[in-house]
């Protein structure tokens, strides 16, 4: 009998059983004013703070989709755009809940996202996305520690998992996966299935005959 997979995956290669699953990515375009509700609002601070400091550019696009504000951002304003969403009085989102990272195969130059989640604790805890791009040539996007100190780990893990350099990070090294791994197993190019594990001092036995916690 042939070996089966999760989900009746019949080939070697993919243990997951989604090889077969594919759908398509449309880069989102910018949204038309007005975006509705607190947005417009704060869209309008931040570019107002950003004119003043002649770095219009920063801001890629702003994108709302079901009910969410993200905003674009050039990477290398990255920490500045930061800075401003945390301490202008109008927009205080002090805290940060982490950064993920996504890859886009077909995305031709932008291959690498990183997005992070800000909240406003001050104006009602709204919440506002940033999102990143880099090349998988060129993998690198500024650490946010210096603005958000909570950061360091969060960018350990989406180093880890898709190979996203934080220049600036004071520690950057693997957190999920032995520091010898090879590869990044959030990216898509990643094999679902077949990877040689050691396990260093230790048995593992068949699945047959582990023990039963039922």
């Amino acid at each position: 009998m042939k070996p089966q997979g999760a989900f009746g995956a019949h080939d070697a290669g993919d243990t997951s059983g989604f090889g077969g699953l594919a759908r398509t990515v449309v880069a989102q375009a910018a949204s038309p004013r007005p975006y509705g509700g607190w947005f417009d609002q704060a869209v309008d601070v931040l570019e107002e703070v950003l004119a003043e400091k002649g770095i219009e550019s920063a801001l890629d696009k702003v994108v709302v989709d079901r009910g969410e504000l993200t905003l674009f951002i050039q990477r290398q304003h990255l920490p500045e755009v930061a800075q401003i969403l945390r301490d202008d009085p109008d927009l205080r989102f002090e805290l940060s809940l982490g950064v993920n990272g996504v890859h886009y195969p077909d995305d031709k130059g932008a291959e690498l996202h990183a997005v992070y989640h800000l909240m406003s604790i001050t104006h009602g805890r709204r919440i506002i996305r940033l999102e990143v791009t880099a090349p998988e040539e060129d993998p690198v996007v500024p650490s946010l520690i210096k603005v958000y100190p909570t950061q360091d780990w969060h960018e350990r893990e989406t180093y880890d998992m898709y190979g996203l350099k934080f220049s600036g990070h004071p520690s950057l090294a693997r957190i999920l996966m032995p520091i010898d791994w090879v590869g990044h197993p959030g990216r898509k190019d990643y094999p679902l299935g077949g990877i040689d594990v050691q396990f260093k001092g230790a048995a593992v036995p068949p699945a047959d005959q582990r023990r039963s916690y039922s």
